[in-house]
C-alpha cells in the first residue's frame, strides 16, 4: 500500500515522503478548518438553514480537495471561498434581493463560465488583459470586505447616525473576547502554531459558556437534516437579467483571479528549487488545478453551498514538506470525519470566528506589497477598487469603478488602441448595470 502510493504520488521524484505528506495534510487541515464554522454562520444570514450549510460546506470541501489531490496531483485544498460567501448573502441576497437559491443558480452558471474558460486559451487571453496593479487592487479590495464583515460581526465597529460607523461597546464580554482573540491568533502565528484560527475560535467559544448567554450544544452528534441538496433554481429566464448576469460576471471575475492567483502563487513556491519557468509554462500547469476549481464551483452549488475555491492556506501544507497530491487526500479525508460534530459547530458563535475573518482580511491586504506605487495613474484605479468594497459593501461596485476608471485614464493618455477587448467589455457592462 505504501509503496504504491508513492509511486502514484511520484513522492521520491517531488522530494516527500508518506510521513511527511500526512503532516502536511493535517497542518493544511488545521490552518483552514475555520470554514466550517464561518461558512454556515455566514450563509445562513441568507436564510439558508445551517445545518444543511454545515453538511455542503464538509461535502464540497472534501470532494473537491480529494479531486485536486487524485486528478490534478496538487497539494491544495478547496473550500467555499471567504469574500465569495459574504457576497453571497450580504449582497446578491440581501442587497439585490435575490432569492437564495436563484443566487446558487448565478454560482452554477459562474462554474461553467469558469470550466470553459479553464479549458481554452481564453483564460491566458483575460490573465493578460487585465491590468497587473487593477488585479491586485481587487484582492486587496476583498481583504478590506472581509475586514469590515469582522469588525462588524465582533461588535467591534457599529452603526451610528452621526458618522455612519461607529466604535462599538469596549466593555460588552463579546467585544473584548473578540479583540483578544484576534492578539492570540497573532500570537500564535507568530510562534508558527498551526491551526491559529480553529484553536483561537474553540477557546474563545468554551469562555463564552462562562461569561455569556452561549449554551453549549455537545460535541459529537447526529448528521443534520440536509436540505439544500439540488434546492438551487435552474430560472433560465434569469439569463435575461442584466442584474444577474452582473452577479454571474462578479463570481466568475473574482473566482478566476483570485484562484489563478493561488495556485500560481503555489507553482512557484512548489518549483523554487528548479529551474525557473516562463510565465506560459506555469498556465499550463495551473491547467488542471483550475479545472477542479471550476467543477467544484459547479458541484457546491448543486449541494447548496456559495462559490468554492482554491485555498491560499495550502501553503502552509507546503511549508511542513507537502509537495504531492496525497497532501490534499489527507485534508480531504478530514474534512469527511468532520461531518459528525455539528453539535459543537453549532455552538460556535459569529463573535467567536470574527477574528479568524479579520485575520483572513489581513491576507488578502497582504497584496499591497505588489503594488506599483510609482504609477499613480495605475495606483488609483487599483485602490478605487479596494476602497469602494467595504465602502460600498458592494464587490461588484468595486470592480466596475477601478475598470471605468482605468478606462478614462487610458482614454486621457491616449492610448485606445493598445486597450484590450476585454477591459471594454467589463466596461460596458459594468456601464449597463450602473444605469439599470
Amino acid at each position: 500500500m505504501k509503496h504504491a502510493l508513492e509511486r502514484f504520488f511520484q513522492m521520491k521524484e517531488n522530494g516527500s515522503s508518506l510521513h511527511t505528506e500526512i503532516v502536511a495534510g493535517l497542518t493544511t487541515f488545521l490552518t483552514m478548518a475555520y470554514i466550517i464554522v464561518v461558512n454556515p454562520l455566514i450563509l445562513s444570514d441568507a436564510g439558508i438553514d445551517k445545518g444543511s450549510i454545515f453538511i455542503a460546506t464538509i461535502l464540497i470541501s472534501a470532494f473537491s480537495t480529494l479531486l485536486m489531490g487524485l486528478y490534478a496531483r496538487w497539494p491544495v485544498a478547496l473550500a467555499p471561498g471567504m469574500g465569495l460567501n459574504a457576497f453571497f448573502t450580504y449582497y446578491v441576497v440581501l442587497t439585490l434581493g435575490i432569492a437564495w437559491q436563484q443566487a446558487l443558480f448565478a454560482v452554477f452558471c459562474s462554474g461553467i463560465l469558469f470550466l470553459i474558460v479553464s479549458v481554452t486559451p481564453i483564460r491566458r487571453r483575460i490573465i493578460k488583459a487585465i491590468p497587473h496593479n487593477l488585479k491586485i487592487g481587487i484582492g486587496v479590495g476583498v481583504g478590506l470586505f472581509l475586514l469590515f464583515i469582522g469588525l462588524q460581526n465582533a461588535g467591534f465597529v457599529v452603526a451610528n447616525q452621526a458618522t455612519i460607523t461607529g466604535i462599538g461597546d469596549l466593555k460588552n464580554p463579546t467585544v473584548l473576547m473578540s479583540a483578544l482573540g484576534f492578539l492570540l491568533i497573532l500570537v500564535l502565528e507568530a510562534r508558527k502554531i498551526r491551526g491559529s484560527l480553529i484553536i483561537t475560535m474553540l477557546l474563545i467559544t468554551i469562555v463564552s459558556f462562562f461569561t455569556t448567554d452561549n449554551e453549549f450544544g455537545g460535541i459529537v452528534g447526529r448528521i443534520p437534516e440536509f436540505k439544500t441538496l439540488g434546492a438551487l433554481d435552474f430560472n433560465m429566464a434569469s439569463l435575461i437579467n442584466v442584474s444577474f448576469l452582473i452577479v454571474v460576471f462578479s463570481l466568475l471575475f473574482v473566482d478566476f483571479f483570485d484562484s489563478t492567483g493561488t495556485l500560481l502563487a503555489i507553482h512557484k513556491s512548489l518549483h523554487h528549487h528548479k529551474s525557473q519557468e516562463g510565465e506560459e509554462k506555469e498556465e499550463e500547469l495551473s491547467r488542471r488545478p483550475l479545472i477542479v476549481d471550476s467543477i467544484a464551483t459547479i458541484v457546491g452549488s448543486i449541494l447548496g453551498t456559495s462559490t468554492a475555491t482554491a485555498y491560499i492556506e495550502s501553503a502552509t501544507g507546503i511549508r511542513q514538506g507537502g509537495r504531492t497530491g496525497l497532501t490534499a487526500v489527507v485534508t480531504g479525508l478530514l474534512f469527511i470525519a468532520c461531518l459528525f460534530f455539528f453539535p459543537l459547530i453549532n455552538s460556535i458563535p459569529s463573535y467567536a470566528t470574527a477574528p479568524a475573518l479579520i485575520y483572513v482580511g489581513f491576507l488578502f491586504i497582504q497584496n499591497l506589497r505588489d503594488l506599483d506605487l510609482s504609477n499613480i495613474f495605475e495606483l488609483i484605479p487599483a485602490m478605487v477598487a479596494a476602497i469602494l468594497m467595504p465602502f460600498t459593501f458592494s464587490i461588484t461596485h468595486g470592480i466596475i469603478f477601478g475598470f471605468l476608471t482605468h478606462l478614462i485614464i487610458i482614454i486621457a493618455e491616449g492610448k485606445i488602441k493598445s486597450m484590450s477587448p476585454i477591459v471594454w467589455i467589463v466596461s460596458a457592462l459594468g456601464i449597463v448595470y450602473l444605469v439599470l
